[in-house]
């Protein structure tokens, strides 16, 4: 099946591209648990743990700041296959040095901060090419939005939970040896799945120079600076992704090591998030268009952020909080496709990738400061404490739809935005206009 133009069409790209992210993600989650636990098992310092969680992150941030122009560029089926295989390496010679017993410590910053870089682009450019994909495939933006949504979580719960029991069985180094393998099935498939479609090619025939990038870049950050509904998500997000990243590289994994039944508890509540996240991302796609976007992220986003803290640091053993993180895993998952939605409805095609890498940098900004932060505060203040600090930021955090005007946008229909906000130009011609939650 071919669209017009004679390019490929039909449901493979789309397939691929969410296999892709899939495995991508899985792998990514396996990381997020190994490497922690290696962590705190070789060195036993909470503090070391959220260095290793800054030295990941602050260079996503640094990529996704400057890396959305040469996205378009390079080619968003490029940037993918590439981003995937350097985080593939990076990730793979962790364990490769521990055996040969030369792995330093700077050394596992630096790999991490290589992965770190890498890692933004490829789902940048996987992202970016939804829309498109979605629409040779036949299917909404909403619907596809949701499916992507819940692939991401349902890969999350499938890698958490294989690195609870790989690392209980044959210990960390097992778990990052894996993701190195699932980053280059990633690439294998993105590779050949997207061959042949436009919007996965390079976009700028132009020549390069440092004017034109520079100005293509100013353009995605003008854009989310004047669209108050999308900066005030980017803001949002910013604090409670700085907030989740403390959480999920060093208070859950000490409190499981310290409190609960070790990786095999922490891999187990990673998976139940992850798995009732992907309940929630398919239970939006099904139904969430029937209801008010605004009411529905705020009341998920209070779910799924300061109960899990509290029972944490309150409530003996792992029930509770296996109980907690179901809950607040459901809610979770509808916040991505309502996300994704919005910012598809309001984002032209040829900005995409220059808005999704400002987004993503600024969603991502705190993220750094987070696992250090915590690292830091466990070690200074205890972990109780840490937990209900870091619980109390998150809730205020999650006040933002309920206190500012900006968000009463969220349900207005494209085209229907305030006149302050920018206007949206006429998109490519789709087999049905994206639906209005």
């Amino acid at each position: 099946m071919t669209v017009e133009g004679g390019e490929p069409g039909g449901r493979k790209p789309f397939a691929a591209v969410l296999a892709a992210n899939t495995v991508s993600i899985a792998g990514t989650s396996l990381t997020m648990i190994g490497v922690p636990w290696f962590v705190l098992d070789t060195t036993g310092s909470a503090g070391r743990a959220g260095v290793v969680a800054f030295c990941a992150t602050l260079p996503v941030v640094v990529s996704a700041l400057v890396g959305g122009p040469l996205i378009d560029r390079i080619g968003r089926r490029r940037v993918s296959v590439a981003s995937d295989l350097v985080c593939g390496l990076a990730v793979g010679a962790i364990p490769l040095l521990h055996y040969a017993g030369v792995l330093e410590f700077w050394m596992l910053c630096a790999l991490m901060a290589i992965g770190g870089l890498a890692h933004t682009p490829g789902m940048t450019a996987r992202y970016v090419l939804m829309p498109d994909l979605a629409a040779h495939a036949g299917t909404t933006l909403a619907r596809a939005a949701s499916l992507f949504e819940g692939v991401s979580r349902g890969a999350r719960m499938i890698g958490a939970a294989l690195a609870g029991v790989l690392i209980a069985l044959l210990g960390a180094e097992a778990v990052l040896l894996l993701d190195a393998a699932t980053f280059a099935a990633s690439a294998l498939l993105v590779a050949a799945g997207v061959r042949g479609v436009r919007a996965a090619e390079p976009q700028k025939a132009a020549p390069v120079s440092f004017t034109t990038y520079r100005r293509e870049l100013r353009e995605g950050y003008v854009f989310l600076l004047r669209h108050r509904l999308l900066l005030a998500i980017v803001l949002m997000v910013m604090l409670t992704n700085g907030l989740d990243q403390g959480w999920s590289s060093v208070l859950l994994p000490v409190h499981a090591k310290d409190n609960l039944g070790g990786a095999t508890d922490l891999g187990m509540l990673a998976a139940i998030f992850g798995g009732c996240a992907l309940l929630g991302a398919l239970l939006y796609g099904a139904v969430g268009e029937r209801f008010p976007r605004r009411v529905v992220f705020t009341v998920a986003f209070l779910l799924c952020g300061l109960p899990r803290f509290v029972v944490a640091a309150l409530v003996d053993g792992t029930a509770a909080l296996a109980v907690t993180m179901a809950a607040g895993g459901l809610a979770a998952g509808m916040l991505n496709p309502i996300l994704t939605t919005v910012t598809y409805e309001r984002v032209p095609q040829e900005l995409r990738s220059r808005v999704g890498g400002v987004s993503t940098a600024g969603c991502e900004l705190t993220m750094p400061l987070g696992g250090l932060a915590a690292g830091l505060l466990v070690e200074e203040a205890g972990l109780v404490t840490a937990l209900l600090v870091v619980g109390g930021a998150y809730f205020l955090a999650t006040l933002s739809p309920v206190v500012f005007p900006s968000w009463r946008t969220m349900d207005d229909v494209t085209g229907n935005l305030s006149s302050s906000e920018p206007s949206r130009p006429s998109s490519p011609a789709r087999p049905e206009p994206a639906p209005r939650p």
